[in-house]
C-alpha cells in the first residue's frame, strides 16, 4: 500500500503547482504583444492540463481496477481537472489581482482534459484480444 502512495507524488506536486502558476497576480507576467499573436497562454493551458490529466491516470491505473472501470475512472478525472479549470477561472477573476476570466482558457483547459484523456487511455488501458470481445472464441482461434 506504500508503494502505491508514491505514485500520487507527481500529480500532487503538478496540482500544487499548477495551483500556483493559475493564481499569480496578472502583474507578474510580460506584457509583450508577440506572445498574443502565438497564444502561448492557451497552449500553456492546454499543456498544463493534459500533463495533469495523464499524470493522475497513471496514478489511477495503479490501484489495480478492471479495464471497464478504469476508463470511467479516466473520463471521471478529464471531467474533474475540466471543471477545476473553470472553477480556477472565477477564482482568477474575483480573488486575484489584475487577473480575469477568459473563456478562451476554459476552452483550452478542456482540450488538454481531452488530450490527456486519449492519450492515457491509449497508453494505460490493455486493448482487449478476439476472445475477449467476443468475436473469436478459445476453440475457433486454434
Amino acid at each position: 500500500m506504500k508503494t502505491t502512495r508514491l505514485f500520487f507524488i507527481p500529480p500532487l506536486l503538478w496540482l500544487i503547482i499548477s495551483t500556483f502558476l493559475l493564481t499569480i497576480p496578472g502583474t507578474s507576467f510580460p506584457k509583450e504583444n508577440w506572445l498574443d499573436k502565438i497564444w502561448l497562454d492557451k497552449w500553456i493551458h492546454i499543456g498544463m492540463f493534459m500533463i495533469m490529466v495523464f499524470l493522475w491516470c497513471g496514478a489511477i491505473r495503479k490501484l489495480n481496477f478492471d479495464r471497464t472501470k478504469l476508463k470511467k475512472k479516466f473520463i471521471f478525472l478529464a471531467i474533474l481537472w475540466c471543471a477545476y479549470g473553470t472553477g480556477m477561472e472565477f477564482v482568477q477573476k474575483y480573488f486575484i489581482p489584475n487577473r480575469g476570466f477568459d473563456i478562451g482558457d476554459i476552452l483550452a483547459d478542456g482540450i488538454g482534459c481531452i488530450v490527456g484523456l486519449v492519450y492515457s487511455t491509449r497508453r494505460y488501458i490493455k486493448k482487449l484480444t478476439p476472445v475477449e470481445t467476443g468475436v473469436a472464441t478459445k476453440t475457433n482461434c486454434l
